[in-house]
């Protein structure tokens, strides 16, 4: 199988990034699946993640803690930008695309054996379970790609849960409430495992904290962070975990809430060795985080940033550091394009729209992409003043950055399909 044809073979199956459809939300295909090739996610222990924001940085910070202490890691997280070998990767380097046909190839073959139509996650995810078994990993950081009793990654059962945060996503699959998601959120908690939780609302922590529960770290509680503090590309850290304190940390991620994602990371590669993470492994650990498309500065003079906040909690929080950390003395301009299932009134109040001078409303590249005329409409309702409507993303982003000039900060954000496609069409742009 080579890549054209893996890419057809997945594309043949349902897939929620192009539809916002999930046909019969169950684990059970997935059992059958991973049954059917071995277990292969038995291979190795699992730290699992979930969480409304957070999830991606925690499970990159995670990684390079634990490769700070030697461990060889697999880590599979949701959705790419650019391209789905970023979804797998053992020690921050991608899967070739050799291996990841080969690993499409095996899933194939036993589609047909036993007689099951996986979705296209569900085989990404299969794909990736067996991978990090063939290359014999230490361990696995696992990112829930949505809610977490029924996601395909719950077939793991992981030493280590880790919960980051609740916020209303997803409502249709487990709504109304923040209870209702908390409690789908709570199926990947297992028995014997240790869930470290970053949510605080305590009736929502009370839900986590039910059998099969049986031992917990909370944030504010068992761990913190002390000082958080705006440093030279990042932040300054003082954190206190259940064993020890870590003063002068430097995490190389923008925006105050990465403190949040770091603490919990730290706490949880803890609760994985059941023993503190000595400092200078941690100073490691920190210094080599990366995590693209997240608050990711492309260009200065002009200032371009493009950061994947996609829903209210998420945009506000980028808003924040936008305003604040950033503060550009230049006109500040937004570009922006999000998904259908959004409410872009909401959307565009998170990211603070109507205190840019200028803003860009593209249609995100995705079937489910909201019209860039709907969007620009929400735009002007909320009081917006200079708003343009460029569909394409491509004349879109080059109409935005061909008028800034050196003191003007760009901002692109609203949905990862669209900070995916800029990246690339921005970094050609940019000299």
């Amino acid at each position: 199988m080579n890549l054209t044809e893996a890419f057809a073979y997945l594309d043949s199956h349902s897939n929620y990034d192009r539809t916002g459809r999930i046909n019969s939300p169950t684990i059970e295909r997935m059992e059958r699946l991973v049954a059917a090739m071995g277990d292969p996610h038995t291979a190795y222990p699992v730290i699992h993640i979930t969480g409304t924001n957070g999830k991606g940085s925690t499970s990159q910070i995670i990684t390079r803690l634990l490769m700070a202490r030697g461990l060889k890691v697999g880590t599979y997280t949701s959705p790419h930008l650019e391209r789905i070998n970023e979804r797998f990767t053992i020690d921050c380097e991608q899967i070739s695309d050799e291996a990841f046909c080969e690993q499409v190839a095996a899933i194939s073959d036993l589609e047909v054996i036993i007689g099951i139509t996986p979705s296209f996650f569900e085989i990404v995810t299969a794909a990736a379970l067996r991978w990090f078994a063939d290359e014999a990993v230490d361990v696995a950081v696992l990112e829930v790609g949505m809610l977490g009793r029924w996601d395909a990654t719950n077939v793991a059962d992981g030493q280590v849960c880790v919960v980051t945060n609740v916020g209303l996503d997803h409502a249709d699959y487990a709504g109304p409430t923040l209870a209702d998601i908390a409690r789908e959120k709570s199926g990947i908690i297992k028995p014997n495992s240790t869930l470290v939780l970053g949510e605080t609302d305590p009736e929502l922590a009370h839900i986590f904290r039910l059998p099969p529960c049986e031992k917990v770290y909370e944030r504010d509680i068992d761990f913190e962070c002390l000082t958080n503090e705006l440093a030279l590309g990042g932040r300054s850290l003082d954190i206190r975990t259940p064993t020890s304190m870590y003063s002068g940390l430097t995490l190389p991620l923008h925006g105050a809430h990465q403190a949040e994602n770091a603490t919990l990371a730290l706490a949880a590669v803890e609760a994985f060795f059941d023993a503190p993470v000595p400092y200078e492994l941690v100073t490691e650990g920190f210094s080599q985080v990366r995590w693209p498309g997240r608050f990711e500065t492309l260009g200065h003079q002009p200032l371009v940033i493009i950061d994947g906040a996609h829903n209210s909690h998420g945009a506000d929080r980028c808003a924040e550091v936008f305003f604040g950390d950033f503060d550009p003395a230049g006109r500040r301009i937004l570009l922006i394009g999000c998904l259908t299932e959004r409410d872009p009134k909401k959307l565009l109040e998170a990211f603070r729209a109507d205190e840019f001078d200028l803003v860009y409303c593209t249609t995100a590249p995705s079937p489910r992409g909201l019209p860039a005329g709907e969007l620009a409409a929400a735009a002007t309702a909320i009081g917006c003043d200079d708003v343009l409507t460029i569909p394409d993303l491509n004349q879109a982003c080059a109409a935005a950055y061909r008028t800034m000039v050196a003191d003007d900060a760009l901002l692109v954000a609203g949905s990862l399909y669209v900070i995916g496609d800029a990246r690339s069409i921005l970094r050609k742009l940019i000299p």
